[in-house]
């Protein structure tokens, strides 16, 4: 179905993340669970949606061997202040999407009112047990969310989880961090290549390089806005995303605020590839947001000057 409408860590390597298999004993009921997904764009290519959407389907398609899965909305939320997104490059896709129960959604007219913004277009009215927050440049693994939904299934005191993630060349991106200083961001963001040398024991501290890949870790900070796999309830609960940051630092903030509720994990059994960005290259509007977005934060929640995170 398609429709438009305008609008200090733990690692615990017993916990074993289940791929490929059901989660129960095949000889009993699937567990039946909801999941949501919105996607928040603006100006994206319709080859890296379609990218993002056949392999979010594709990761559906394993899911539902685990689960009895609910009919699952997928929100493609158009930023874009001249409705660039259709769904017609989508039509290929419909049999699949209509194989596996999703239904794809564009809400477009709303204008550029921000990633957090977007998202919390239909967080207010989601009504199911996990929502998936992403960014428009991703490629999901297939059994991405299996082992994502079981992880939670598994784990009632984590409220949301944070993927493996990679480069399309293989090299691995660090999504989740300790708590920033502001120093740290200059060097991460400004610094020459010499310089963040000198620092490369402070960068990947806040990066949390340390963190394994062969189990989850639990009570992780902050994770990013890429990839957020949430229990729809506590995310409602705060309210969704803070729209006072209209671009970056909105991920950290609600890390920070789920946190309170419960813990955050990461889950390296979900494996995501990321196009990725970096503010310090998009030019100086990207900056200034940025540094504005950094200063509230910053007010926030605590001002660190040169200090780092245990």
């Amino acid at each position: 179905m398609v429709a438009s409408v305008r609008v200090a860590t733990k690692t615990s390597c017993r916990v074993q993340v289940s791929i490929g298999r059901p989660l129960k004993d095949q000889s009993t009921i699937s567990p039946s669970i909801s999941l949501s997904i919105s996607v928040v764009c603006y100006n994206s290519s319709e080859e890296e949606l379609k990218v993002l959407v056949e392999s979010t389907l594709n990761a559906i398609q394993i899911l539902k061997a685990s689960v009895s899965l609910s009919p699952i909305p997928v929100y493609l939320i158009d930023n874009s202040e001249e409705d660039n997104l259709s769904l017609k490059p989508f039509t290929r896709l419909q049999t699949q999407a209509e194989g596996v129960n999703v239904q794809l959604h564009l809400l477009h007219g709303h204008g550029n009112v921000g990633y957090g913004a977007a998202h919390n277009l239909v967080i207010e009215k989601l009504d199911s047990d996990y929502h998936l927050l992403l960014n428009p440049d991703l490629k999901l693994d297939q059994n991405c969310l299996e082992a994502g939904i079981s992880y939670l299934t598994e784990n009632e005191n984590v409220v949301m989880a944070s993927p493996f993630a990679a480069y399309e060349n293989g090299e691995k991106q660090y999504l989740c961090k300790r708590y920033p200083s502001v120093f740290t961001f200059i060097v991460r963001g400004f610094f020459p290549r010499f310089l963040k040398n000198l620092s490369a024991k402070r960068l990947a501290r806040f990066e949390m390089r340390e963190l394994p890949e062969s189990c989850p870790t639990t009570n992780i900070p902050i994770i990013s806005g890429c990839y957020m796999l949430c229990r729809t309830k506590t995310l409602q609960g705060l309210g969704g995303f803070d729209e006072k940051f209209f671009l970056y630092f909105e991920d950290f903030d609600l890390s920070l605020r789920m946190a309170t509720l419960g813990e955050i994990a990461y889950v390296p059994a979900m494996r995501i590839t990321h196009a990725g960005g970096n503010a310090a290259r998009k030019g100086w509007s990207h900056i200034k947001m940025f540094v504005r977005s950094g200063i509230r934060f910053f007010n926030n929640h605590g001002w660190w000057l040169f200090r780092q995170s245990s």
